[in-house]
């Protein structure tokens, strides 16, 4: 399901549309619209027993990266905006741009970065809602990059009980971190229990070591 909008977002209406499941896409990066979208199937990552893959738990305990959380979110969003070979066009727009970033600005919107030398080459960013995850988008400029934040995610979720990862289509490439599909109805069932709970964010210490993030991830609850 789909409803065209403005050219413009505002953070009241964007947080509206997430509590009844809606987010915006564009239909291309300089398309100035968007369009409402509410999934018949939506992509979740239970966080009551999430999945680490064999191959990048030995990435992970190399800790090639460094890890930040919130210091370059324009950065981050705008990296995903950004055309690769695999993917010519995307879904972010300037008014996304903007309205997310002015999300963060008020402290809903959150990134995870991936840093070498200095430089960002990975990272993924997302909304939060009660005790739900909202995940908008991922990038990598180095192999795994994207992956590693998306574990860093996951036991930064973990720490601060938070429920699930809305990764909002069921998508085949996150599998792997043991992503599920549900109907829209059962979304909206454990969307409104996450609304109504608390989590925190910032429970778990900017600087997670690979072994805390293990250790944090396959924790049952």
């Amino acid at each position: 399901m789909a409803r065209d909008s403005a050219n413009s977002i505002s953070t009241e209406d964007l947080l509206k549309a997430y509590t009844l499941g809606y987010f915006p896409m564009a239909r291309s990066r300089n398309d100035p619209s968007v369009v409402w979208v509410l999934p018949d199937e939506r992509g979740i990552i239970p966080l009551d027993a999430p999945h680490i893959p064999k191959k990048l738990t030995k990435l992970l305990k190399k800790e090639p990266f460094e890890i930040r959380i919130n210091t370059a979110f324009p950065d981050v969003i705008l990296a995903c905006a950004e055309a690769t070979n695999a993917r010519p066009d995307t879904w972010i727009n300037d008014a996304i741009v903007e309205a997310y970033s002015e999300l963060h600005y008020q402290g809903r919107a959150h990134s995870v970065e991936c840093w070498r030398e200095g430089k960002l080459v990975g990272g993924l960013y997302g909304v939060v809602l009660g005790a739900a995850f909202c995940g908008e988008s991922m990038f990598s400029r180095e192999s795994g990059a994207s992956k590693i934040a998306m574990l860093y995610l996951m036991a930064r979720l973990k720490i601060g009980g938070f429920h699930f990862i809305d990764a909002q289509f069921f998508n085949e490439h996150l599998v792997q971190f043991g992503l599920v599909g549900m109907e829209d109805a059962d979304y909206q069932v454990i969307l409104e229990k996450a609304l109504k709970a608390n989590a925190n964010f910032f429970a778990a210490p900017d600087q997670l070591s690979a072994d805390l993030v293990l250790q944090s991830i396959t924790q049952t609850s």
